[in-house]
């Protein structure tokens, strides 16, 4: 032990195991950077998985006919709202009287395999209520997937 000579103050190995650590840390952190594939996601980005069949895409407004009656008596009422879906796309959108002029609200009806359509115009014209077709249309709308019937509001 010739060669060792004392210092002449205390050794700081408190700094220098932090330090070590600090670089360690930093150094895995880069190793797991650089390993990792490139589509995998992290923990806070993933998604749950779906549940059920992937749904089919919505179709296309240009595809939809929509038959508008006037439930609520306002003259012109219903050709007004044709005009603004046929603005937004839709391929139809005639107006007509509704057999009754006292509907309590607006509504649109579809008939069977139309409801996503059926939501999706209920939200183009504002209304909240969406039910599915009783069957009773006028004569002529047989080609109409889609009814909305105009209530006071």
């Amino acid at each position: 032990m010739e060669h060792v000579q004392p210092l002449g103050r205390p050794f700081p190995w408190g700094t220098i195991a932090l330090t070590a650590s600090v670089l360690a840390l930093a150094a895995g952190s880069v190793v797991a950077l650089v390993n990792r594939p490139t589509g995998a996601r992290t923990e806070q980005s993933s998604r749950p998985a779906r549940k059920g069949p992937a749904l089919p895409p919505l179709r296309p407004r240009a595809r939809i006919s929509v038959l508008v009656l006037n439930g609520n008596g306002v003259s012109g009422a219903a050709g007004r709202v044709a005009t603004d879906i046929l603005g937004r796309g839709y391929r139809h959108a005639v107006p007509a009287d509704a057999p009754a002029s006292d509907y309590a609200i607006s509504l649109v009806l579809y008939r069977p395999g139309w409801e996503r359509e059926a939501q999706r115009l209920a939200k183009d014209a504002r209304i909240r209520v969406v039910s599915t077709l009783d069957g009773r249309l006028p004569a002529g709308s047989a080609g109409d997937q889609l009814v909305l019937i105009l209530g006071p509001n």
